[in-house]
């Protein structure tokens, strides 16, 4: 059984982990990224054409790590709007819609209205609101004793603004004009039928299923049924939340390009990421981290607030990345952040009198400045609940297991309908699949600049030509081992060997290994690494995954498997680049040939040919999170045989692949690409003399 691996990517110590110095101090084995890192710093490109590449591959980022690659189909809202409560200025009514089936959004809208109860003509901007995590969410009432707390330190002018804080922003932005939905987040207030702790373990993560990826989608839905009410202008969108409707405020504008303005409260910041399963989920932050994720939204007008918590530091660790990027738009005094040290975690009247002018600004919305928020006769939070007796919970709404099947059904059905049959079909398929693998390996095959290497202690191996050492990308942290082997009759060709074992598998006893023998006898050199956790680059502890919800960790860390296809992309480049090579050959032994397949599967034209053991191996056969082949997402996105068609039209031979799920997928995808005869595949074990033949064939 494969057990108990996980990968580790940030800064480290600068000798190996047992204090050996001749070990090589790989970072990857000394420290993990987790959500409380003081280092998610933004660090803007010199030019716009990079920026725009980066923003990119960060925006399929958050999608893929949402489960929303590719987006989810959607049917037309079917909202039930009903209970209007008139107050001064503004009505309230109560609203409820799927966003799938058997999942409900559930929240209030707010419309201006004037004096005699009408909406006032002509196109209204829209706002959106996200609440984030104070109890009862959208119904939060923190009482009067605490109420009072908050006008004498001068956070809030009013009693009504201290307890009803979330009612006071939609109140006073429908009152300036706009109209407002304020929705439950997922497991608060109406939203009960899904616990906001739900989603956690292995099926969930090997399809990217997670409460995050939910919560975005009723974010999206949310957003369509606003910019579908009957006189609200599509064009001018604003979008506000704290803490962790700050979250979604800035994923929102980071997946979505409807948006025209927002305002993320308390929670762009260089530390703390967000504490919650909500604000979570796989891939998410490899790389990057909220700033970054928010600066997704340049070069539209984006303002943040701080406070006495994680964003304390936003208006010097932050705001200057992010003016120095919207610089690269001409747009520095398009993003703006104010903290306010001397209150605590908060959207209180000075946050939200911040975001009206941001709001009047750039909605366009015509109010005199400055904006000082109104008083406001409060909604009692029992009459703003959604379901009564003539509006009862929905007899389709459904727990958390009937939709995951449900959302299950619908992915799988949207991913085997890109199996390609034709060029069309096969462009798409790589669009989203290779999108989708890069994502989760956070890998690709690194340039010759990125490639650095340290020469190690010279070898003494008979008739050899041998050379060890460790290679790593610039800048990264990562040394690997590897050793080099080649002949006399070296015609040009290297076959990078990978085997569970490391390099010591070259070696059998004092001699070399027959097949070893047999790949220099035939002219090509060899190359073996010992990938991050195998060999001299062996845990010296075994770490672990979150046991409450995997996003915790490979929401900030490659997995283990994708460490070791970056480390095999690292060996391929290394290659590549060596004196008199012309060809680079791939050989997967044992259970490292599905770590060689996926490589194979990035590696471009840098590799000519692949040979591969399947060794029967099957994502969906993975029973804990915590298996050194846990790979989020691989189920969803059809498994190793889907991933291996990436590597058409090159050749390759797969082979010991019986119950694998190689086959289908992998022989449809060669077959659109035209190279049929470039696929050898067969369930049984195949000999590696044979295969070294085909590899080394003219």
């Amino acid at each position: 059984m494969r057990m108990l691996f996980v990968c580790l990517i940030v800064a480290g110590a600068a000798v190996a982990a047992d204090g050996d110095p001749k070990k090589p101090a790989d970072r990857r084995l000394t420290t993990v990224r987790t959500l409380n890192d003081k280092d998610f710093v933004l660090r803007p490109p010199s030019t716009l054409a990079a920026w725009k590449v980066r923003r990119e591959a960060v925006r399929e980022q958050v999608l893929v790590a949402n489960g929303l690659w590719p987006m989810p189909a959607t049917t037309p809202i079917k909202a039930t709007t009903h209970g209007r409560i008139d107050r001064e200025g503004y009505a309230v009514e109560k609203v409820f819609f799927a966003s799938m089936p058997g999942h409900y959004v559930t929240g209030n809208l707010y419309t201006p209205r004037d004096k005699d109860g009408k909406r006032p003509e002509g196109k209204l901007p829209g706002v959106l609101c996200p609440h984030g995590h104070w109890r009862d969410g959208r119904l939060h009432d923190p009482g009067e004793a605490a109420a009072r707390d908050q006008v004498a330190n001068k956070a809030e002018k009013t009693i009504e603004g201290a307890r009803y804080f979330l009612q006071a922003r939609c109140a006073q932005l429908a009152r300036m004009g706009c109209v407002v939905f304020f929705y439950d987040m997922v497991g608060y207030a109406d939203s009960k039928a899904i616990p906001h702790e739900a989603f956690a373990g292995v099926d969930a993560e090997l399809r990217l299923q997670n409460l995050m990826g939910l919560q975005t989608l009723n974010t999206v839905r949310a957003l369509d049924f606003l910019v579908g009410l009957p006189g609200v202008d599509p064009k001018r969108i604003g979008v506000t939340g704290a803490s962790g409707g700050g979250t979604q405020t800035f994923i929102l504008g980071a997946i979505d390009d409807r948006p025209a303005v927002a305002f993320p409260a308390v929670m762009v910041s260089t530390q703390m990421q967000g504490g919650c399963v909500c604000e979570n989920c796989s891939y998410l932050r490899v790389g990057t981290g909220n700033v970054e994720l928010a600066a997704l939204f340049a070069p539209k007008p984006m303002a943040m607030s701080g406070a006495n918590d994680w964003t304390i530091d936003i208006e010097r660790r932050g705001l200057p990345e992010l003016k120095k990027l919207y610089k690269l738009y001409d747009a520095e005094e398009k993003v703006a952040a104010k903290c306010w040290p001397m209150f605590d975690h908060n959207y209180n009247q000075h946050a939200r009198e911040m975001m009206y002018e941001w709001f009047n600004k750039h909605l366009d919305l015509k109010q005199p400045t400055p904006i000082a928020e109104k008083p406001f006769v409060p909604v009692p939070p029992a009459m703003l609940s959604v379901f009564d007796d003539d509006h009862p919970v929905p007899a389709d709404s459904a727990p958390v297991g009937r939709i995951r099947k449900t959302m299950t059904v619908a992915s799988d059905k949207q991913i085997a309908a890109l199996m390609p049959k034709d060029a069309k079909g096969l462009a798409e398929y790589r669009r989203v699949f290779g999108t989708a693998l890069r994502v989760m390996t956070a890998t690709g095959l690194p340039s010759d600049k990125q490639v650095e290497s340290k020469a190690g202690e010279p070898l003494d191996i008979l008739d050899v030509t041998a050379k060890a050492g460790t290679i790593g990308r610039r800048g990264q942290g990562d040394q690997v081992p590897y050793t080099w082997l080649q002949g006399k009759k070296f015609g040009g060709t290297v076959v990078v060997w990978v085997d569970p074992a490391g390099k010591s598998s070259l070696l059998s006893g004092a001699k070399l290994a027959a097949d070893a023998k047999a790949i220099l006898d035939g002219g090509a050199a060899v190359l073996s690494i010992d990938a991050l956790g195998t060999g001299e680059l062996a845990f010296p502890k075994a770490p672990g995954v979150n046991e409450k919800f995997a996003g915790y960790t490979f929401g900030y860390n490659r997995p283990l498997l994708a460490q070791r296809v970056h480390d095999i992309l690292t060996a391929i480049a290394f290659a590549q680049k060596q004196e008199g090579v012309t060809t680079v050959h791939l050989l997967g032994r044992g259970k490292a040939g599905p770590w060689a397949i996926l490589a194979r599967a990035m590696s471009g034209k840098a590799v000519m040919r692949l040979a591969a053991d399947v060794d029967r191996f099957r994502f969906d056969g993975i029973k804990t999170t915590s298996d050194e082949m846990m790979l989020p997402g691989a189920v969803k996105y059809a498994g190793l045989g889907a991933l291996a068609g990436l590597a058409a039209p090159g050749e390759a031979y797969l082979h010991n692949h019986r119950g694998s799920g190689i086959g289908e997928w992998t022989k449809a995808v060669y077959a659109a690409a035209g190279a049929k005869e470039k696929l050898v595949s067969t369930g049984d074990v195949v000999e590696e003399k044979k295969l070294i033949e085909w590899l080394l064939r003219p």
